[in-house]
């Protein structure tokens, strides 16, 4: 028998047990990873809109950045934007993607914990987000303007919502008041689409890809794009008060966020590459259930990394507030959170 070809076969062996093990125990155990360096699976209930300015969650839904993150999207939607923050606010959903609404800074000035921490879309000029509409009949019968509007019938979702705020402030900015108007609020963007469509309204506001299809459909024409009359960060990625307890899986929901953010910008607003641009395309009309055609004409602005435009927040609630759509007092860093994306911007 050759022992030393034995010796040196048990040598080896014992060297490969040895690395094994060492690799078996090197990973973490806090932190949220598990065994291996792996990050440890958590479901996140996801709460959306079908709109176009979720695009980055499409992104990194489709592309599979959540999950590299450890994270599995149980998506989960609605209709309208204060549902998601009531969802939210109560942690019936750990993360909400929607509309800033009056009935959000209601809730957190009554101390109930809600946080926006990222960007997820906002007013910005070259780029169509959110447009006032006319009926085409009242159109072509003058109302071509925001002045025009005094004495007509406006849709909108909910008193209160974005599209309120919206209003307000694009008839303020001529010297008209919500006062001028008659208020109808249709609770779901199909039901304002439907009543413009009937002549129920006058007009309405509305966002993407929702504008794009009331003008090929031809029932209704652009007045003006929100984005021209005023800066607003119309909406954002909320975190439930349970949710951001999980630091780690807070921040590394934002780190595939961030990702798709930058892939966004870099295909629709840097237009770096033909090929990336018709790949988002392609994905949002998947989720938004949309012609890919459509969606191309109507593709809103979004941060490149996703940061919030933290000093509108500000501005929004004195605006509620004067308005008397805010029961008591708020201040903007009661409701801002923004840590969870620097931390993982720094990753």
């Amino acid at each position: 028998m050759n022992f030393k070809k034995v010796f040196a076969m048990i040598l080896a062996g014992l060297m490969a047990l040895t690395v094994s093990l060492s690799f078996a125990g090197c990973g973490s155990s806090s932190g949220g990873s598990s065994s291996g360096g792996e990050k440890k699976p958590v479901k996140v209930s996801l709460a959306m809109l079908r709109l176009t300015s979720s695009a980055p969650l499409f992104i990194a839904m489709d592309k599979g950045y959540f999950k590299e993150e450890g994270i599995e999207i149980d998506p989960q939607w609605f209709d309208a934007a204060q549902p998601i923050a009531v969802a939210t606010a109560s942690s019936k959903v750990d993360v909400g993607a929607t509309g800033i609404t009056a009935g959000l800074y209601n809730m957190a000035a009554k101390g109930q914990k809600l946080y926006i921490v990222a960007d997820k879309g906002r007013e910005e000029k070259g780029y169509s987000s959110s447009a006032l509409l006319a009926s085409s009949a009242e159109y072509d019968n003058g109302l071509t303007s925001i002045e025009a509007l005094k004495g007509k019938r406006v849709g909108i979702t909910q008193k209160g919502s974005t599209f309120h705020y919206m209003l307000g402030r694009m008839l303020e900015s001529k010297g008209l008041t919500l006062d001028d108007v008659t208020i109808v609020p249709l609770g779901k963007l199909s039901a304002v689409m439907a009543a413009l469509q009937s002549g129920q309204i006058d007009a309405c506001i509305l966002n993407e890809p929702n504008i794009t299809k009331v003008k090929n459909e031809g029932y209704g024409k652009e007045i003006t794009q929100v984005s021209a009359v005023m800066p607003y960060q119309t909406s954002g990625i909320f975190y439930s008060p349970e949710f951001a307890k999980n630091k780690d899986a807070a921040v590394r929901f934002m780190k595939a966020y961030n990702k798709a953010c930058n892939e966004y910008y870099n295909a629709v607003v840097d237009k770096k590459d033909p090929a990336k641009l018709d790949e988002v395309v392609k994905i949002i009309a998947k989720y938004v259930k949309t012609p890919e055609a459509d969606i191309r004409l109507g593709l809103p602005y979004v941060d490149k990394n996703g940061v919030l435009m933290a000093d509108d927040i500000k501005t929004q609630i004195d605006w509620y507030s004067s308005h008397g759509m805010i029961d008591g007092k708020l201040d903007a860093k009661d409701v801002v959170n923004t840590s969870f994306l620097e931390e993982a911007m720094k990753k």
